[in-house]
């Protein structure tokens, strides 16, 4: 079939699913079956595909219609212009986990500087080999429980050339370690139990569990690590925390009574506060 035969129709059958950017996701799905880049797929829609990446095309369509993810369908996701390994045991970043990057970036006024940082529930290693691709000088620390996320992790520092400056270790949030350390993120589970039903299918289905539940409320990780990164930042070292909607006041709060101090609760593109910005007084002794 025709490359535009097949565009078109998957197009209408993801539309029906509910999916957004249709046609978009479509290319996406028959670049991954047939080897062709979506920039060939676009520029040449006369092309003919052979009956063998069209049976996988549709399979891969298939998966999309029942709302599994694409990235996950690609086993890739594409975050601050770097290329993740994700798989079941992983989440799946979102664009609004940039906003966690981009405002401990402006918390390093010399990039250059020998930082050390740690991240907390690391999953895919995101967020800390994001801030390594900026911060050439620094070393980082990627901690989550689950031991298939943190072998995700490091096979992703590996691919994108940052294993000699990354470490992923199993353990329970901060137990067991010590500082000081210049900088600290985290995305931690932070989706109250009783919303998990009312998720859409891609999340609800495909993240695991472990990594969106934060309890009752959603804050019980937060109760756990506030005081912790108080106890393991540097005098004049900053956290930065990914929270849920509604959640950045409260963890502020979490903050304040840890003794740091609320520098910037700043929004994703969704104007929804996203990062909680929070440091350690640089006259603060331990």
């Amino acid at each position: 079939m025709r490359i535009d035969a097949l565009i078109r129709a998957a197009a209408t059958r993801l539309q029906a699913a509910g999916i957004e950017a249709p046609a978009r996701e479509a290319r996406l799905l028959l670049s991954h079956a047939s080897g062709l880049t979506p920039t060939r797929i676009m520029a040449y829609p006369e092309q003919a595909i052979d009956a063998a990446a069209a049976d996988a095309f549709e399979r891969l369509v298939g998966r999309r219609v029942a709302r599994e993810p694409v990235a996950r369908i690609l086993g890739t996701r594409e975050f601050w212009s770097l290329d993740f390994t994700i798989t079941p045991a992983t989440l799946d970043p979102r664009p609004d986990s940039e906003t966690i990057v981009e405002a401990a970036l402006d918390r390093v006024p010399d990039k250059n500087s020998r930082l050390s940082i740690i991240d907390f529930g690391t999953g895919t290693g995101c967020l800390l080999l994001a801030l390594l691709s900026e911060l050439p000088n620094a070393t980082g620390l990627g901690v989550d429980r689950s031991e298939a996320a943190a072998r995700v992790a490091a096979g992703n520092a590996r691919r994108l050339d940052f294993a000699d400056r990354a470490q992923f270790i199993v353990g329970d949030w901060a137990q067991a370690l010590t500082g000081p350390v210049d900088l600290i993120v985290s995305n931690p589970p932070y989706i109250p139990a009783g919303d998990i039903a009312g998720l859409e299918p891609e999340v609800r289905e495909h993240d695991p569990l472990t990594a969106l539940v934060g309890g009752a409320d959603g804050l019980d990780p937060y109760r756990l690590l506030v005081p912790e990164t108080a106890r393991l930042l540097t005098p004049g070292g900053h956290v930065v925390f990914e929270v849920g909607q509604g959640q950045a006041d409260a963890v502020a709060g979490l903050g304040r009574a840890a003794g740091l101090v609320l520098h910037e609760q700043r929004a994703d593109l969704g104007g929804i506060a996203r990062a909680v910005v929070l440091g350690k007084p640089a006259a603060a002794r331990k």
